[in-house]
């Protein structure tokens, strides 16, 4: 398998998958944003020109929801996610799809304004209307992490991966999580993992 990567974006998701599963893969690095993703051969490969992108034999996939499912489908031997006739499978789609459902248009509304657009483009009202919205998601996370370690039953799953991921970012986002202490101990409890060090590593 071959990932393409770069650090701080979705593609750590993928790469922390990976590791958790011990897993083989060659990776190919790029700088988040760089030119180099939206022209030329890579284009083939993901038509955004965007990370993260899996090569698997003759298979390419890209967003990052769908490599996780696959890797688990393929090569999970059914762990990091619940049995379908568990109490637990339907919270757990509900707070895999999360991620990308509710935290990260905020955040990517926030990445625009703050990274990518040069200052004199930025919009002061886009980012303070963004990150309340990107606080009033959180919270709904912590309200539901009040009696529990992870988002579904009592060990990790692949939705702690996208939806776990997407908190720690907001938090090293400079989001305000002082009121939310769950959340808080549960980006903390995920960023210790040594998979996801390995995969922040790359």
């Amino acid at each position: 398998m071959k990932l393409y990567y770069a650090p701080n974006s979705r593609a750590v998701r993928v790469a922390w998958v990976l590791e958790e599963l011990g897993l083989s893969y060659a990776v190919e690095k790029f700088a988040l944003g760089a030119r180099e993703m939206r022209e030329g051969p890579y284009l083939s490969k993901h038509p955004m020109g965007r990370v993260p992108t899996l090569e698997d034999g003759e298979i390419t996939l890209f967003e990052s929801g769908a490599i996780i499912q696959y890797i688990l489908a393929k090569y999970g031997n059914e762990r990091f996610v619940p049995n379908t006739q568990s109490v637990d499978f339907a919270s757990y789609l509900q707070w895999f799809h999360y991620a990308e459902g509710m935290i990260m248009p905020p955040m990517n509304t926030l990445v625009v304004e703050t990274i990518l657009l040069p200052p004199e483009r930025r919009t002061e009202l886009n980012v303070k209307r963004s990150s309340k919205l990107l606080r009033q998601m959180l919270t709904a996370v912590n309200t539901h992490l009040a009696d529990k370690d992870f988002l579904v039953g009592s060990e990790i799953t692949a939705a702690d991966f996208m939806t776990g991921h997407a908190v720690i970012m907001s938090n090293r986002f400079g989001i305000d999580m002082s009121a939310m202490q769950h959340l808080k101990g549960y980006a903390e409890r995920l960023s210790s993992r040594q998979a996801f060090k390995k995969a922040e590593a790359l």
